[in-house]
């Protein structure tokens, strides 16, 4: 029986069977030894351990020579040794084996050497190691919603486990939170590089650097592998391959580098072709195989969805901070009425909005809000910014505004303010609508359940301007109440957000907090603003968080004047010698002169027809001429078409031409109709300057128009 044991452990064991000597020398093998390509049997028999284990790249063949002079001193076995080596030959065949040793003795306890089994567990270590690496990938990739911090996880991951080198390329527009289209990447191929990362260190950097664009040439694999969106493996990177030009950067460091094995997987998610992955291998001798090339697209796939997750976001993100920030390009009015300043405190949340409206007379609507509720808030937002800005064109103050927008929020509609309105999370719509004007320093202010502002006086000294406020939009009865204040010439209004306010600690932190800070002079309003959200958020908060501040200008006597008539006939004729005589004053051009004070005999002529009061011209002079007459009439003009034989009903046809703009808004119990006009900078060669070309000016500006299809406007009684 034994001896048919020993025939079959040398003749049909699948396990390799090595027996050695005292002196360690190679004396047989068995069957499953010899067919070992990466083990020459017949070469190495006879040959001591420490020549056998010279013949392999062995990552520490000491620990085997030491354990084995342990088996044969001691008599203990080795079990379930692991032994990574490498044939020495072109591709390296790399080999992981669990080698057993036991000794081998007679029965009187004389040693005659040892004997080690050898079982080859490659592919089960390979697998082994490819679970871990993806599971490492799952838990540190995509940690962030930042483009270029996931492409560095996912090359950070990847290099040295799979490559020597890993790079990450994505379109450009990408980047912008685009998603490539066919036949924008028919003509712009353009690429950046937004990860990177080598065996060689933080020092040597790749080319193209993190952050440089590059675009891959026609012909090359990383061209072909983006325009077929095929995955493509070169087990064997030739130097004199004919794609490689050395006297392109890129091509010139992959042959520096000796390279000489690269793997090529584009990146996609949800069906957007994002880049492109490369792996390069010129430290590790082992060439990449179909087996590394799957393994590389299992990790690219979730790079990719990561990627994306981080390109939607930006996208998202960009459209909020857009939508939140609508004063960045304010009209040069809103620059004259209010300097303005912002911090934006992003958490991803959205909602979160303020604008700066340019109005008639010089005046400015700061408008602030959280649109918090439901999954559609930039829509909603969208929705709420452009609705205001539409009441605000018509002149209507801000408690009127919100009724109208609260009606607006209350309506059943598949909107999406009003869907995001219904969401029912608990945190409703509000509004802050707050009107100023640079001429009187009237600031009229009403919120929809949005906390008040702050005014900083010209000294530093703080104060609540407390506005009363009313149920958030969309909820309860539209009852609005307006708050006016004559602000201090100089002081500053801070306006923030409940996010903000909750940050901070609550209303009396927030003041003491403000109290501290603009107790010391401040560098700029941007640089108060900035330190302000710093102290008044120390932390990231919860939802979006913004702060605005906006401090008051003055526009003064020589910047406006103001006249009060009789309603009698003669006032027109006395409304124009003063405005005349005042434009003459500012060194206005004659045209403008003429054309302004025949819009001033239009209105102030119609004031006298149909209103009963004294009638109020004020001019306005601040870059852009502003006309206004008040009356305590309630009516206001509309446009009609006038015949040919109509001898009313032109005036303010003639105003519209004359002027860039013209409206009404309502004041106290009657109107006022102003009408405006944009002046141009003093030319440089000292010539008295010209009035800016707008409709109805210019060479055409005489013509009177005739004819039965021409537009024209009249008062309500003109009929």
């Amino acid at each position: 029986m034994g001896g048919a044991v020993l025939d079959a452990l040398f003749s049909q064991s699948p396990m390799s069977l090595h027996v050695y000597d005292q002196e360690l020398r190679l004396v047989r093998v068995n069957t499953a030894a010899r067919l070992m390509r990466e083990f020459p049997a017949e070469r190495l028999l006879g040959r001591t351990l420490p020549e056998i284990l010279r013949s392999f790249d062995i990552t520490d063949p000491a620990a085997v020579e030491r354990a084995a002079h342990r088996v044969l001193e001691t008599g203990v076995p080795e079990l379930d040794m692991s032994i990574r080596f490498r044939a020495r030959r072109v591709p390296p065949v790399e080999t992981v084996t669990s080698a057993s040793a036991f000794r081998l003795q007679r029965a009187d306890g004389t040693v005659l050497g040892l004997a080690a089994a050898l079982t080859d567990i490659t592919a089960r270590v390979r697998a082994e190691a490819e679970v871990r690496l993806q599971n490492e990938a799952a838990e540190r990739i995509g940690t962030t919603l930042d483009i270029f911090r996931t492409a560095a996880e996912f090359c950070e991951v990847v290099s040295p486990a799979l490559a020597d080198t890993v790079t990450v390329d994505v379109y450009d527009v990408v980047l912008g939170g685009r998603a490539p289209t066919a036949d924008a990447l028919d003509r712009d191929q353009t690429v950046r590089r937004v990860g990177y990362h080598s065996v060689a260190g933080p020092d040597r950097q790749g080319v193209p650097a993190v952050g440089e664009v590059d675009v891959y040439p026609p012909g090359t694999p990383h061209r072909t592998a983006l325009d077929t969106l095929a995955p493509k493996l070169i087990r064997r990177l030739r130097p004199d391959a004919h794609w490689l030009d050395p006297r392109r950067r890129r091509d010139a460091r992959i042959l520096d580098a000796r390279a000489h094995s690269m793997l090529l997987v584009p990146i996609r998610a949800r069906g957007v072709v994002l880049g492109l992955a490369c792996f390069y291998r010129w430290r590790e001798p082992a060439p990449f195989d179909h087996r590394h090339l799957r393994l590389a697209q299992q990790l690219t796939t979730h790079a990719g969805q990561c990627l994306d997750n981080a390109r939607l976001y930006g996208r998202e993100r960009s459209a909020a901070r857009i939508l939140s920030g609508g004063f960045a390009q304010a009209q040069a009015s809103v620059v004259k009425a209010v300097e303005l300043a912002r911090t934006h405190l992003p958490a991803g949340t959205g909602g979160g909005w303020s604008a700066a409206i340019s109005l008639s007379g010089s005046r400015v609507a700061l408008v602030a809000g959280d649109t918090t509720s439901g999954t559609s808030r930039p829509a909603a937002t969208s929705e709420l910014r452009a609705a205001i800005e539409a009441l605000a064109d018509l002149d209507l103050p801000p408690d009127d505004i919100l009724a109208r927008l609260h009606d607006l929020a209350s309506r059943p509609s598949t909107l999406p303010v009003t869907a995001a309105l219904d969401a029912g999370d608990g945190t409703p719509a509000t509004c802050l609508c707050l009107v100023y004007d640079p001429v009187t320093r009237l600031c009229t202010a009403a919120s929809a359940g949005h906390p008040s502002p702050v005014l900083v006086h010209p000294g530093g000294a703080v104060e609540l301007l407390d506005v009363a406020a009313g149920p958030p939009l969309g909820q309860g009865l539209a009852e609005y109440a307006l708050t006016e204040r004559v602000l201090p010439e100089g002081s500053t209004l801070l306006i923030c957000n409940t996010a903000l306010l909750t940050a901070a600690g609550g209303r009396e932190s927030l003041l003491s907090r403000l109290t501290d800070l603009f107790a010391e002079p401040q560098p700029s309003l941007q640089a108060a603003c900035d330190r302000c959200a710093e102290a008044l958020a120390p932390e990231q908060p919860m939802r979006d968080a913004y702060l605005l501040l906006a401090r008051t200008r003055t526009l003064g006597d020589s910047q406006t004047k103001a006249w009060t008539f009789p309603n009698d006939p003669e006032s027109a004729g006395q409304a124009r010698r003063r405005a005349v005589d005042q434009l003459a004053e500012w060194g206005l051009a004659q045209d403008v002169i003429d054309d302004t004070a025949l819009v001033v005999s239009e209105l102030v002529t119609n004031s006298v027809r149909y209103a009963k009061g004294p009638i109020q011209l004020r001019l306005i002079h601040d870059g852009t001429l502003v006309c206004e007459v008040t009356d305590d009439s309630s009516a206001s003009p509309h446009l009609r078409r006038a015949l040919d034989t109509d001898e009313n009903g032109r005036g303010l046809f003639i105003t519209a031409h004359l002027t860039q703009r013209w409206g009404v808004r309502p004041s106290g119990r009657g109107k006022t109709l102003w009408a405006a006009r944009t002046l141009a900078t003093t030319p440089a060669d000292g010539h008295a300057p010209v009035a800016e070309a707008g409709p109805g000016t210019g060479p055409e500006r005489s013509a009177r128009p005739t004819g039965k299809a021409e537009p024209s406007t009249a008062w309500p009684h003109e009929r």
